[in-house]
């Protein structure tokens, strides 16, 4: 699907354009006010934009990144038309989503990997972690692969029963246990399961609450042990889960889980419902991890590799 930028009521249905428009109409409205607004570019208008960047969940960094880029292009090409802007901004938060975006150890080509790969995926409860490992599991699936699922949120009740529902939305394998089980231990069992069966892909599901922080990142920690003495290299990829809809809070949440665990990747959802998708920019920059997969709706097909140009590109107008 072309996804490059339409004019105005002529994206295609569905359309990563479509599904951003909260975003775009909270960063980009207040933009193009601004650039037309304006005769020269000078001090006042460059804080104006700065206060824009700022209030659409960029962040403070990036945000000051992105000013003293533009600063330092002003001077340097004898910019004085504020429409020139636009375009360079555009590139500059392009080039900033690029410079983290090194995907290539996690195994996401259209290919089964070599060995089995296992992901481990984790955030706080509520931002869709086991809806998002059924989209992974639908979207490895249709190109192929055999995937399993594994309930190692075992505090949960509802958690097991949902992945057992999705796995059977999507004909998954799901390996679980009765509520209470110890997490590591259903890790342990499933990628032995998952070796002798030839599976290429194991998806874990984890909790994202307990009593105290302390203890969640302790239980974590232990199930990335157990799957390593179970399988060299295991988990392969700890993927970080953030809802979108948090705004700068998701980057404290992303800090925290990147110290503890040394995440490899991150999954943003709920980008279709939310004026705060600027908040990738700010995760990209502070944490320097790459984001590998979008959600942007319910269904199983709302779900795409994170590509940083179609991104920029569905957010400004």
């Amino acid at each position: 699907m072309d996804r490059s930028e339409p004019a105005h009521g002529s994206a295609p249905a569905g359309s990563l354009w479509n599904k951003l428009f909260k975003t775009r109409r909270k960063l980009t409205d207040r933009l193009n006010t601004l650039l037309t607004s304006k005769k020269v570019i000078d001090p006042p208008l460059l804080e104006d934009l700065e206060e824009i960047l700022f209030t659409s969940d960029i962040g403070v960094e990036i945000t000051q990144h992105l000013i003293d880029g533009l600063k330092q292009r002003i001077e340097k090409e004898s910019l004085n038309k504020p429409g020139q802007l636009k375009a360079i901004l555009k590139e500059e938060i392009v080039s900033s989503l690029e410079a983290s975006q090194d995907l290539s150890t996690l195994n996401i080509p259209d290919k089964a990997p070599s060995i089995l790969h296992v992901t481990m995926f984790v955030g706080i409860n509520g931002v869709g972690k086991t809806t998002t490992i059924a989209k992974m599991s639908h979207y490895f699936q249709a190109r192929g692969e055999r995937v399993m699922m594994v309930a190692a949120d075992t505090f949960r009740a509802a958690a097991i029963e949902q992945l057992q529902i999705w796995g059977e939305r999507v004909g998954a394998e799901v390996i679980n246990q009765k509520r209470g089980a110890d997490p590591a231990a259903v890790v342990f069992d499933a990628l032995t399961a998952a070796q002798a069966r030839k599976v290429d892909r194991v998806f874990i599901d984890t909790a994202g609450r307990l009593h105290t922080k302390l203890n969640l990142m302790e239980e974590l920690k232990k199930i990335q042990r157990v799957a390593g003495q179970q399988l060299s290299g295991a988990p392969q990829q700890v993927t970080l889960i953030i809802d979108a809809t948090t705004g700068q809070n998701a980057i404290a949440q992303a800090q925290v889980f990147a110290e503890s665990l040394g995440v490899t990747d991150i999954i943003l959802t709920k980008l279709d419902g939310t004026a705060k998708g600027g908040v990738v920019i700010g995760i990209s920059q502070n944490l320097r991890i790459p984001i590998s997969f979008i959600c942007t709706g319910e269904g199983l097909e709302d779900f795409e590799i994170f590509n940083p140009r179609e991104f920029v590109e569905a957010i400004f107008d």
